[in-house]
């Protein structure tokens, strides 16, 4: 699995922008592991969407990084209602730093 991160991206739009043009350029992204899933309703989603800057009461310092293998750790974010899904490598930090959407 691989998957084209973009770092302190603001928002859910600005990813999509960003990985479009990535896909256009021929980028391929990096390979990346699920050390979890966290599950939101709609709105839940929708307000984490909006604002990636904002620190997320499940993110934790231990998340994110770089497995043995060199993959990427994150968390896949899946809002419930619509299936619409985030990565997010914390790289230690409160909000998610990473930011990507699965290929």
């Amino acid at each position: 699995m691989k998957a084209l991160f973009g770092r302190k991206v603001c928002d859910l739009v600005e990813l999509k922008e960003l990985t479009h043009q990535a896909i256009k350029e021929g980028k391929k992204g990096q390979p990346y592991t699920i050390t979890r899933e966290v599950i939101l309703k709609d709105a839940e989603f929708r307000d984490f969407a909006q604002d990636f800057f904002k620190d997320q009461p499940w993110i934790s310092h231990e998340d994110g990084g770089m497995d043995q293998d060199g993959k990427i750790r994150c968390i896949r974010v899946v809002n419930i209602d619509t299936g619409e899904k985030v990565l997010v490598n914390t790289e230690g930090y409160d909000y998610p730093r990473y930011t990507g959407l699965e290929l």
